[in-house]
């Protein structure tokens, strides 16, 4: 029997394939950071091109955990695709250095944060412009509705294959094409917490609501065009609503500016 998930997995292999071979591409270029949306783009175009055509960076800094680094070398040495490891911080650590001294005064934290994506995207693409492999960029639904995502840094790339799936729909897809498909996910980067990892101890679920509670208002609030009113009605917590009403309206010019995404 086939089920959504089959369906998905099948668009998202089958809609990859065809835009590189249409944009003339043969090889792939993303970041694994050891977090579930780099692990899943990274073994869908594994499964998708072949390992052999997909490349790996982990573009580590201080804030990058022990299980980040064992997650992409272990999904990297299973699927024997070529891999790197890059520490960035002492490129973070002169942009803010410079920074302070353009600018006289403290740098804030969200600053500092984005220089990292953005060193990341810059590395990216610099390899892509070398290599003339195609840059994915990693993203989901959620972060791009609510602009949890750092333009000219995590959103660099000619693709988004993951860009029209929530993150909660991410993980019941993740675990179903393991145990249907086969397609091998290290187990911890399912049951970890999601992370950018761009701060000390930092987590999604500081920024965000849990992300079952945040799709499930996303879905009605994008997909079905209710308004907060309505779905407050539905019995959803009204500062939630309203909170993710005014950042879906803000980030708006940030999905104007990300990479196409995948029909699924």
């Amino acid at each position: 029997m086939t089920t959504q998930f089959d369906l998905i997995w099948k668009n998202l292999s089958i809609g990859l394939k065809e835009y590189c071979e249409k944009n003339g591409f043969k090889k792939v270029l993303l970041g694994l950071s050891g977090g579930m949306d780099s692990a899943f783009v990274f073994a869908l175009a594994c499964h998708t091109l072949g390992a052999e055509n997909v490349t790996a960076i982990m573009m580590k800094t201080k804030h990058t955990s022990q299980l980040s680094l064992d997650i992409t070398r272990d999904l990297t040495k299973h699927y024997h695709a070529p891999y790197q490891e890059i520490d960035i911080q002492p490129y973070v650590d002169n942009m803010i250095h410079l920074l302070k001294t353009t600018l006289s005064e403290p740098i804030k934290p969200i600053v500092a944060e984005n220089i990292q994506a953005r060193i990341r995207g810059q590395i990216l693409m610099a390899i892509s412009n070398q290599t003339g492999a195609l840059v994915l960029a990693c993203g989901n639904k959620s972060e791009a509705c609510v602009g949890y995502c750092t333009l000219y840094g995590d959103t660099c790339g000619g693709l988004m294959p993951i860009g029209n799936i929530y993150k909660s729909t991410l993980y019941q897809l993740a675990d179903y094409i393991g145990q249907k498909h086969g397609v091998y996910l290290t187990p911890e980067v399912i049951s970890r917490m999601p992370s950018a990892e761009l701060a000390e101890n930092q987590k999604d679920a500081d920024s965000l609501p849990p992300y079952p509670i945040l799709d499930a208002i996303l879905t009605k609030l994008v997909d079905l065009k209710q308004t907060p009113k309505q779905i407050i009605q539905m019995g959803f917590d009204k500062q939630t609503v309203d909170r993710i009403s005014a950042l879906y309206q803000k980030s708006a010019f940030k999905r104007l500016q990300l990479p196409p995404t995948l029909n699924i």
